[in-house]
């Protein structure tokens, strides 16, 4: 899973290729031999529009107003979610009390999850 944090909203390519995985070429952005066409993301100074590529790659894009600093998700190609509301979540904090997710509404929560694999 590849995510990008950006300030400016136009990157280099290569920038974008070395973050992302995804190159730009004639056909569009591609990764491997999957292309995908992306008219009007690179301006004649082959800068990328980050946004309008996430657009395309269906990336997810969440920006803070406050900051202006934004982050791309990975691509979903075909699975993305429809919502950005978390589902209520409970689980035992270390010292076994119960923990509500819904208990820090309207603060900004960071979700880590790890797995081994």
């Amino acid at each position: 899973m590849v995510c990008m944090i950006v300030k400016d909203k136009h990157v280099s390519a290569s920038e974008f290729g070395s973050r992302t995985g995804w190159e730009l070429k004639p056909q569009g952005l591609c990764k491997g031999d999957m292309c995908v066409p992306a008219p009007n993301v690179a301006n004649s100074q082959g800068l990328i529009d980050v946004m309008a590529a996430a657009e395309r790659l269906n990336m997810a894009v969440v920006t803070d107003p406050a900051t202006a600093i934004s982050a791309i998700g990975p691509e979903a190609m075909g699975h993305s979610l429809t919502t950005a509301v978390a589902p209520e979540l409970e689980l035992a904090d270390v010292d076994g009390i119960p923990f509500k997710l819904s208990s820090l509404h309207g603060r900004k929560v960071l979700l880590m999850a790890w797995a081994s694999w």
